[in-house]
């Protein structure tokens, strides 16, 4: 297997995914879930990514497909297309999973996967977090990463175009 087919290997369908999520359970694995744009791949990203295996034992990232990017963040985004987005998560030794999502919010996906642990960014307070009260219902963990000043998609962008 080459390299580049490890990385495609950790890039889901639906389907893929809740198989490979049953297997890593009966191994007892603790299944982490996070989402996000991760548009162009930075140090906060990394700290975020690296911070949820420190909660499970395995990482599943939501990734926002092309159209909920532009929905959220406006027509000039995102700057990578979601195949090169999810590549480079995928090359990541900290995920184990990359899926994508097309909706708004990573709701649906959230009540499907059922991870033990969901992670966001510090930026977010625990009651913002979309299906944090789901997850604790069924005795999962929400958790929050410290947010990295300075390290964000858009603050990057916005030094970029002032040069």
């Amino acid at each position: 297997m080459v390299f580049t087919d490890k990385i495609e290997a950790k890039i889901f369908s639906l389907d893929e995914l809740l198989k490979r999520i049953e297997f890593w359970k009966t191994l007892g694995d603790k299944i982490v879930f996070t989402n996000g744009c991760f548009d162009i791949l930075h140090q906060g990203h990394i700290h975020l990514l690296a911070s949820c295996n420190e909660f499970g034992d395995r990482t599943i990232v939501g990734l926002n497909s092309d159209a909920s990017v532009k929905e959220l963040k406006g027509p000039s985004r995102p700057v990578n297309n979601q195949d090169s987005r999810a590549t480079l998560l995928a090359a990541t030794q900290f995920v184990d999973g990359v899926i994508f999502f097309y909706e708004h919010t990573p709701e649906n996906l959230i009540h499907t996967i059922k991870p033990d642990v969901l992670v966001k960014g510090g930026d977010w307070k625990k009651e913002e977090i979309i299906g944090s009260n789901f997850v604790e219902s069924y005795g999962g963990k929400v958790k929050t990463v410290p947010y990295l000043k300075g390290f964000s998609t858009t603050e990057i962008i916005a030094r970029s175009n002032k040069k």
